[in-house]
């Protein structure tokens, strides 16, 4: 039998070997494959967290690319804010991009930019909270597509609206809101009603809060609400039907779509580096 690494205490052993002779640890062939397994098929909690790493990392490279906001405002909101050229290069989206330039690729890019350290937060708590239940219900390949389409039609109703730059993940935020909405809505009973209570109480709030705040996408957050709707119809969650091949083979085309939009926006800033 092929060699591993207990998953304990990370020394080579036989895979075939009923304990661990090292530390003990029963079946540890099993662990590992339960642990690679998990690796290649993340559950609900994993796949957000990485979605907020991938978040945070983008948002760290983006105040590196030009930091101008690390030189301290005053101003809370604007307190770690990358350049408006720093975003442009990273992949941020609008109808100047997109409609003028013809950088599609920002869609997809754009989901994962934030205007400052308050806006990368409220987003990133928010999708611990809400992504968890969708990932669930939905199975992890549907929450995959239900993000990253929803934020690319909420991007693009908002570029056909005559927003001229925008960014965020909050039009993804939306599609899930809107996704759970369905959900609760298609299941139905005390359970569903309760659902779908709870996600329109977060639209009316994040609603309210972007008609008294300026700077805030309303375009995106409707596009990528009515998104989450009709996909959620349209993919279906667990309950309904299960998870299909070609629901996986979407997650990874847009996943694929997604880690090639991203990187082509460091090619970017790297050819602007190099160029300057």
């Amino acid at each position: 039998m092929p060699p591993i690494l207990c998953p304990h205490c990370r020394r080579l052993i036989s895979s075939d070997e009923p304990r661990c002779p090292h530390c003990g640890l029963h079946a540890p062939g099993m662990r590992f494959r339960r642990a690679l397994l998990g690796w290649l098929q993340p559950g609900p909690r994993e796949l957000v967290r990485g979605l907020i790493t991938v978040n945070v990392v983008w948002f760290g490279l983006s105040l590196l690319v030009d930091p101008a906001g690390l030189g301290g405002s005053l101003n809370p909101l604007a307190f770690l804010s990358p350049s408006d050229r720093g975003l442009f290069l990273m992949g941020a989206t609008g109808s100047l991009p997109v409609l003028r330039l013809g950088r599609w690729w920002t869609l997809l890019a754009a989901n994962f930019l934030h205007g400052g350290l308050l806006h990368i937060f409220f987003n990133m708590a928010a999708l611990a909270q809400i992504g968890p239940f969708v990932a669930r219900e939905y199975g992890t390949a549907r929450f995959v597509a239900l993000y990253l389409l929803t934020g690319a039609a909420g991007f693009l109703v908002s570029v056909l609206a005559g927003v001229g730059l925008t960014i965020g993940a909050s039009a993804s935020l939306l599609g899930l809101i809107g996704a759970a909405m369905y959900y609760g809505k298609a299941r139905g009973g005390v359970y569903g009603e309760a659902v779908f209570r709870q996600m329109w109480g977060w639209t009316v709030g994040i609603f309210l809060f972007g008609f008294l705040l300026p700077g805030i996408n309303n375009w995106a957050h409707g596009g990528g609400l009515a998104a989450g709707f009709i996909l959620g119809h349209l993919l279906g969650f667990r309950e309904q039907r299960p998870e299909a091949p070609w629901h996986r083979a979407l997650a990874l085309g847009l996943a694929g779509l997604t880690a090639l939009s991203l990187l082509w926006g460091v090619a970017g800033v790297v050819a602007w580096r190099l160029g300057g």
